[in-house]
């Protein structure tokens, strides 16, 4: 068996700063700022996990889990503060609309910034541009800079350009929750085909019925830890019932 990703001992926390009233933080002061006005919190708390190449995975949970987190740690967005994450093959996806996107630049500039960030060369890039474009839909836009796109325009481009690398890896967070339906529908199809191909999957999302179709696999975190990995319709029945 081959592995796809390798998660080990993976920990982050952050730092929640508060906004206290006047007096406290002047008395904060005048005692030579004694004390902490912040709390840490701790969004991943040692996660291990391993995902074989050509399984799919729905990272699930409530909000404030760790679901997402986890996610971008696997994309490489982000660093743990301990463990480590490590994966096989070329790593793509949708973690943030508009991710690696330069607002300033056009749409066809921002497909050949994108695409080599996702480490395909210009003549890659050159052979599949009409076909990125065909599929964002994004048509007479594409020579307008994208800070006057949509977030749906966004995510036309983005997840056009993402699924042209024919990724090994493939990464969706609930980013499908913007655009319209029908292109809902046409990029399902497009991870259903990545999927059947044999390329790794990850998703977050809170649509447990579309991640039922998609993932065999579901991994439960709760306050930073896996509390299940199983079968996605056990994992799924889990999380109704906490819900």
């Amino acid at each position: 068996m081959t592995i796809a990703i390798e998660v080990r001992g993976v920990s982050k926390q952050f730092v929640l700063r508060h906004t206290r009233s006047i007096k406290e933080a002047f008395v904060w002061l005048m005692k030579g700022r004694k004390g902490d006005l912040s709390e840490k919190f701790h969004a991943l708390a040692d996660i291990s996990l391993e995902v074989a190449q050509g399984e799919t995975v729905a990272l699930l949970g409530l909000n404030g889990s760790g679901k997402s987190t986890l996610l971008k740690h696997i994309s490489g967005v982000m660093l743990p503060d301990s463990g480590s994450v490590r994966t096989r093959g070329r790593v793509a996806g949708l973690i943030e609309v508009g991710a690696g996107f330069h607002p300033d630049l056009s749409g066809r500039d921002n497909v050949y910034l994108n695409g080599a960030i996702l480490g395909m060369t210009e003549e890659q890039i050159d052979e599949r541009f009409e076909s990125i474009i065909e599929f964002s839909e994004i048509g007479q836009f594409i020579d307008t800079e994208v800070k006057f796109y949509s977030s749906g325009m966004y995510l036309r481009l983005a997840f056009s350009v993402a699924v042209h690398t024919n990724p090994e890896v493939f990464l969706v967070d609930e980013i499908l929750a913007v655009g319209d339906e029908p292109f809902q529908k046409k990029c399902l199809a497009r991870i259903r085909e990545l999927a059947d191909a044999g390329t790794t999957l990850v998703v977050v999302s809170h649509d447990l019925d579309l991640v039922s179709t998609i993932c065999d696999r579901g991994v439960l975190l709760d306050h930073g830890k896996i509390i299940l990995d199983g079968p996605v319709d056990q994992v799924v029945a889990r999380l109704r019932g906490a819900a």
